[in-house]
């Protein structure tokens, strides 16, 4: 965890300027990623310079780590509240600092496992909630947050004890009547919950194999006792809303279509809004012919009931493992010139969907086009899919041709050149066949669960997204498999198109920084992000690199952003796209970073 500010600024006191936070993931209930502070500003951010360093042990808790779990990064954006931050870490311990020192204040250990060994596992953040009286004064301060073993837990802000009067000594638990008959079955809480007024709400990360499994519905908890006030049938059953769309029985026992990222929530509408996920299995949907809504989806809801308002299917039947993987952006453009509530998804296949937030219909046109068709027995594509007209695409969708192979060093060239001749190519929607097939942009292209950043001043969108492409063909199972096919390759199930130093093959740029203008649905400026010190040595700076933690913008005209795989940490001119400034992490940085104000300095950190 690294802190910096620029040394010789003189602070803020809060009198003259209202102290600026950071009390949601996304800086805001409705994922914004906004600050208006600009302290630090494009003719100052040079002169940032680290304020302090936090180390979180995480390996040095005691033996019981289990060395096959050690490989998830740290991807926890910190809630900085009342001069106060908290982060979660990858074994779902969370910890209190003091935010302009770096000094711990406390720090919680659930001992989270399904093993009985310590187990590490995505985990990016923590929500906050305070109690009030009805005078408006704050009587309760509650840090809640899910674990890796499927439990809700809420702490005391202050001390980081559990709040005994929550559930169970302070722990809901999130496996009974959804994971209850699949013992051994993930059921991971990876994101922080949403909170809606005196509500706690909360999704999870579900098996992607078997197709049978945890349930993927989302619910919501009363934050002061921990009980149950609704549940929401992500795939709906008999009699309910779109049940027709899962053909016979395939809707029983289902896994997947569950919410592992972030909600987003519209507390002056009391919406809710959830990006729900693939259902399973990702690669084959022969047992579940159908358009499968609620999967795939942006999904609506009364927040305080749990009613479907509205929903906006992205990906009808989908075996891409195309799951939408970012929080929902609530934002406010001009549109047909008046100010238009909006909420915006980016997605893993470089789409950027504009939706009225009050209806859900598309703000610019949006085509059903024709798209390749499965060659799996059993299989049931999907006829059409869809295409936003606006804004345009932000990673490529065509096929790759031979000319089109990397050439960043002739090794790499053999290679890749190697791997594409054994390959069908195709684009966007090819699906996976009884050949290897190449397709574009993989599971880990387009945008992923960096998501995005917004500035309501220009309207500007910001989306890194990685230009990677996928291979596989769908191999039959033996009978009795859970499922009938599954992709495979000579690298494994979520095969990805690049070398053996993991640069991907086609040429550069292989992760990019965009700015959209939501107001026009254009891209205003692509610049790539990221290098390869190798290639950067041998003359190719500019190829961009894989990426995962995403950005935030300020008043001050600044993007800031980590997220590639090259270790740094760097800031962005709002306006143009040029890099101003970079520096070296200890370790490649893949979490969203926040800015906040010193509560007693009044500095912008």
């Amino acid at each position: 965890m690294l802190v910096l500010l620029v040394p010789n600024l003189l602070g803020t006191s809060s009198a003259q300027a209202v102290r600026q936070e950071w009390r949601s993931y996304g800086g805001d209930a409705g994922g914004s990623r906004f600050s208006p502070l600009k302290q630090i500003t494009r003719a100052n951010v040079t002169g940032l310079k680290k304020a302090w360093t936090y180390h979180t042990g995480e390996w040095g808790q005691g033996t019981n780590y289990a060395p096959q779990q050690v490989s998830s990064p740290f991807e926890s954006t910190p809630l900085v509240v009342d001069g106060v931050m908290y982060l979660s870490t990858p074994s779902s311990r969370v910890i209190a600092l003091d935010a302009e020192t770096g000094s711990e204040i406390w720090k919680f250990d659930p001992q989270a496992s399904q093993s009985g060994e310590r187990q590490y596992r995505a985990h990016r953040g923590v929500a906050y909630w305070e109690g009030r009286s009805s005078g408006g004064k704050i009587t309760n301060k509650r840090i809640l947050f899910g674990t890796l073993d499927g439990r809700l837990i809420q702490l005391d802000a202050e001390t980081g004890r559990p709040c005994l009067e929550f559930g169970e000594g302070g722990t809901v638990n999130l496996r009974e009547g959804m994971a209850d008959r699949w013992p051994s079955a993930i059921y991971a809480v990876t994101s922080p919950p949403a909170i809606y007024r005196d509500l706690v709400i909360v999704g999870a990360a579900v098996p992607e194999y078997p197709s049978k499994g945890p349930s993927g519905d989302v619910r919501a908890f009363e934050v002061r006792t921990g009980k149950l006030v609704w549940r929401f049938h992500t795939i709906p059953r008999p009699g309910e809303f779109s049940h027709e769309t899962w053909m016979g029985d395939s809707w029983k026992d289902r896994t997947g279509a569950n919410v592992w990222s972030i909600m987003s929530v519209d507390s002056e509408r009391g919406m809710i809004f959830l990006p729900v996920g693939s259902p399973a299995y990702d690669f084959y949907g022969g047992d579940r012919k159908g358009q499968n809504l609620f999967a795939n989806s942006l999904v609506a809801l009364d927040a305080k009931t749990g009613k479907r308002i509205w929903h906006y299917q992205m990906v009808h039947h989908d075996i891409w493992d195309y799951d939408p993987p970012a929080q929902p952006n609530l934002v406010t453009i001009r549109h047909n010139n008046r100010q238009t509530p909006a909420v915006v998804q980016v997605t893993k296949m470089g789409l950027v969907f504009v939706l009225d937030r009050l209806t859900g219909r598309p703000l610019f046109p949006v085509e059903e086009r024709a798209v390749p068709q499965s060659d799996v027995p059993g299989e049931a594509t999907w006829p059409t899919q869809a295409f936003p007209l606006k804004p345009p695409p932000l990673v490529r969708h065509r096929p790759l041709t031979r000319d089109e192979i990397s050439t960043v060093t002739p090794e790499s060239n053999k290679y890749c050149r190697e791997l594409f001749e054994q390959a069908v190519s195709g684009g966007l929607y090819t699906p996976p066949g009884n050949r290897l097939t190449l397709w574009f942009p993989g599971t880990l292209g387009g945008a992923t669960w960096s998501g995005a950043s917004f500035d309501p001043a220009t309207g500007y969108l910001y989306v890194n997204v990685n230009e990677i492409g996928a291979l596989g063909l769908m191999k039959a199972q033996p009978d009795g498999s859970p499922a009938a096919y599954r992709r495979a390759s000579k690298s494994g199930e979520y095969a990805r198109f690049w070398d053996q130093n993991f640069w991907p093959c086609q040429q550069p740029p292989w992760g990019t920084l965009n700015a959209v203008d939501l107001n026009r649905g254009e891209i205003v400026w692509k610049v790539p992000l990221g290098v390869v010190d190798e290639l950067a040595a041998k003359g190719f700076d500019k190829t961009g690199a894989p990426n995962l933690g995403g950005s935030i913008v300020t008043a001050g005209g600044l993007v800031f952003i980590a997220g590639t795989n090259d270790g740094r940490f760097r800031a962005f001119d709002a306006g143009t796209g040029k890099e101003l400034w970079a520096e070296k992490l200890e370790a490649s940085g893949h979490a969203t970073p926040v800015t906040y104000q010193g509560k007693r300095s009044g500095k912008q950190f």
